[in-house]
């Protein structure tokens, strides 16, 4: 019904940056927040940075001023710009996207990933 797609994982050196992109399709209706969180094998699932319709975020300590996160509703993206990269922000990156539902529920759904590996 609704399918989330990251893309821009790879490997970067230590200072280096990347972009995640992030983009939604399908049955949205519409999009109130979407997400980048990251995991480490072993590790919870925890979050990176949020951004609401009407662009508000919200970022982890650990990424506060290294990372940005933007949105395009007309186009359902979102992005994450990460700069000065470390070898900790290595991880699965997931975007997601939760959708407000006509009758007024909420759902939340996820992309399957995308690698980045921060290593000299």
């Amino acid at each position: 019904q609704v399918q989330v797609v990251e893309s821009g994982g790879g490997l970067v050196q230590p200072g280096g940056s990347l972009r995640l992109s992030c983009a939604a399709s399908g049955s949205l209706f519409s999009i109130n927040a979407m997400g980048w969180y990251r995991q480490v094998p072993g590790k919870e699932r925890e979050l990176v940075a949020t951004i609401t319709s009407d662009k508000r975020t919200n970022y982890a300590d650990s990424v506060k001023g290294r990372f940005t996160v933007s949105r395009d509703n007309a186009k359902n993206t979102v992005d994450l710009q990460m700069n000065s990269l470390k070898s900790e922000d290595t991880a699965v990156y997931y975007c997601n996207a939760e959708i407000l539902m006509p009758w007024g529920s909420k759902r939340v759904y996820w992309g399957q990933g995308t690698q980045v590996t921060v290593s000299s």
